[in-house]
């Protein structure tokens, strides 16, 4: 194997055809650059340069080496400065999985935020539920979810970047249309269009349990996995749905959205990452946001 010096050794005295100039440049000693380019030669078994007394001259070889000495060094530098800089958090690549809602209020302004100060750092963006995302995180296929809670996996960190609170959602021509505020126990005979169990399953279980307590089991007529799709259902008539206040962020045509009274718990928007991934694009990322959402405040 030979070593980065010697090839440094060699293309200064290739470029100077003088081993004084040479040694001077590379701050060494002439028997010390001597030696190295014997060195050199031995191992390659080719002889790189004609000397004389008053002369250096490089030989058909060593030019052919020289070009690709000068390759193998400017590959090197060029990868340990892309090295360098992905250590530090400036490079790389971060995969990224988040919910659809999440498009209408935290995603935008965190993904912006990130590319506007680490524009060399390739993020792979991926829209995915709630399930696929914990699968996904567990997988190693994603480093970084935008999500909601409930998140069982121990080796899960997360960190909150908005809450976000239940509002009721009525086609425009329903009777509760034309109010702001509903108390949840007046929904008792409305059909609804919820989120499903398995893909969204905190909201699935928040909306059931607060109908629960106002003292009735909702009359589900049919669940979907995004809040675009649940929106466009309402709109149809075919049913009213509990669903986050990001919903006022949709422009859909006959909907309205209307305050709950009985003022149910948010949840939280959070980000989760593996906690034994110490990637510095990763940190990066997390760092933005949580300076994002300090903004915020």
């Amino acid at each position: 194997m030979i070593e980065n010096k010697l090839l440094v050794s060699f293309v200064a005295v290739a470029e100077e055809l003088h081993f004084g100039r040479a040694a001077a440049r590379l701050n060494l000693a002439q028997p010390a650059l001597s030696r190295q380019i014997m060195q050199l030669e031995d191992r390659l078994r080719v002889k790189l340069f004609e000397r004389t007394q008053r002369s250096v001259q490089i030989t058909e070889p060593g030019r052919v080496f020289l070009e690709r000495s000068r390759r193998i060094l400017s590959d090197l530098g060029r990868a340990t400065d892309e090295v360098v800089r992905i250590a530090g958090g400036q490079e790389g690549r971060l995969r990224v999985g988040f919910i659809h809602s999440s498009t209408f209020s935290v995603s935008p302004p965190i993904f912006r935020a990130f590319r506007r100060a680490y524009p060399k750092i390739e993020m792979e963006l991926s829209e995915m539920t709630i399930a696929d995302q914990l699968i996904a995180l567990e997988n190693d296929t994603i480093d970084v979810g935008i999500l909601r809670p409930p998140i069982a996996n121990a080796r899960l960190e997360t960190a909150v970047l908005r809450d976000e609170h239940f509002v009721l959602a009525v086609p425009g021509d329903h009777p509760l249309a034309a109010r702001d505020r509903v108390s949840l126990k007046e929904l008792y005979d409305e059909d609804f269009v919820l989120f499903s169990q398995h893909n969204s399953p905190l909201f699935s279980t928040r909306t059931l349990s607060m109908c629960d307590q106002a003292g009735f089991l909702p009359r589900i007529v049919q669940n979907a996995t995004q809040i675009h799709t649940i929106l466009g259902l309402v709109s149809a008539n075919m049913g009213i749905s509990i669903v986050p206040d990001v919903a006022r962020e949709v422009n859909m045509r006959n909907i309205r959205i209307l305050q709950i009274e009985d003022n149910p718990p948010p949840v939280h928007v959070v980000i989760a990452w593996r906690s034994n991934d110490g990637s510095a694009s990763l940190n990066s990322f997390v760092a933005t946001a949580r300076r994002w959402v300090e903004e915020q405040r």
